[in-house]
């Protein structure tokens, strides 16, 4: 059995890229994941990408501030210190809408910048994903796994087909910056 983890096949023009995709498609070879210094408009659709869970994850971080925000705003003023200011009530809800927009905004802010740092594997003592290092500047780079796809000689002719530049095959599964 060999080393060989993944076939990187390095393409030089993001068209270039995507019929190279196409071509692997074709014959049947299952893409890993494809590395770009840009965003190309329709890859997503063509890997088969499903759409984020972002947007879920940023209204609950929200949620969760505007509900912190009303437990506070309830347990001070009305349960732990109530005050008699003008003759309003206790929970008066129209003064306390920015006070809870506010930490909507903040917790939101603060939990997608967490969640960002951790899905890219920025957080600390995470290892970086990254195939090749010139996926990041000027190559779009097309990740295939070697181990689920058995004929090496056959997925390299499709990306010489295709117009790929060149064709590495990696033993190792991330390049550390070191």
């Amino acid at each position: 059995m060999s080393n060989i983890k993944y076939i990187l096949g390095h393409f030089a023009d993001p068209d270039d890229l995507m019929h190279g995709i196409d071509k692997l498609q074709e014959g049947n070879v299952k893409i890993y994941d494809v590395f770009t210094p840009m965003p190309i408009h329709g890859i997503e659709d063509k890997l088969g990408i499903k759409r984020s869970r972002l947007g879920k994850v940023a209204f609950c971080f929200g949620l969760t501030g505007t509900i912190t925000a009303i437990s506070m705003i309830y347990y001070m003023l009305v349960y732990d210190w109530p005050m008699n200011i003008g003759g309003k009530p206790h929970f008066a809800f129209p003064d306390f809408v920015p006070i809870m927009f506010e930490l909507t905004v903040l917790f939101c802010s603060f939990g997608m910048v967490g969640t960002y740092f951790f899905v890219n594997h920025l957080a600390p003592g995470r290892a970086p994903r990254v195939m090749d290092l010139r996926a990041t500047n000027d190559r779009f780079v097309v990740a295939i796994d070697a181990k689920e796809n058995p004929y090496h000689d056959k997925i390299d002719n499709i990306l010489k087909e295709a117009g790929a530049v060149e064709i590495k095959h990696n033993e190792r599964k991330y390049v550390s910056y070191e």
